[in-house]
C-alpha cells in the first residue's frame, strides 16, 4: 500500500482511495492546525471536502482549500 510506503504531511493532496483506508485521527493531521477544529469525521466529509465557519471548503484531494 503506497499511504503506508510515503509520508504524509499537512496540506499534501491525498487520493480517494487514501481517504477511505486513513482514520479520523490521520486525516485532522493533514489539515492545517488553523482548520482542524473543523473537521467533522471522515464520515461527514462529502466528496472528500469540509466546510469551514466562513463558509469556504478544505478539500483532501486538492490539499487546500477549494475555490470558491
Amino acid at each position: 500500500m503506497e499511504t503506508d510506503r510515503r509520508r504524509l504531511r499537512v496540506g499534501q493532496p491525498i487520493t480517494p482511495e487514501e481517504f477511505e483506508l486513513l482514520s479520523d485521527a490521520q486525516l485532522a493531521r493533514l489539515v492545517p492546525k488553523a482548520y482542524r477544529e473543523f473537521f467533522p469525521g471522515k464520515d461527514f466529509c462529502a466528496d472528500g471536502h469540509f466546510y469551514l465557519h466562513d463558509g469556504s471548503a478544505w478539500c483532501f484531494f486538492k490539499g487546500d482549500l477549494l475555490d470558491g
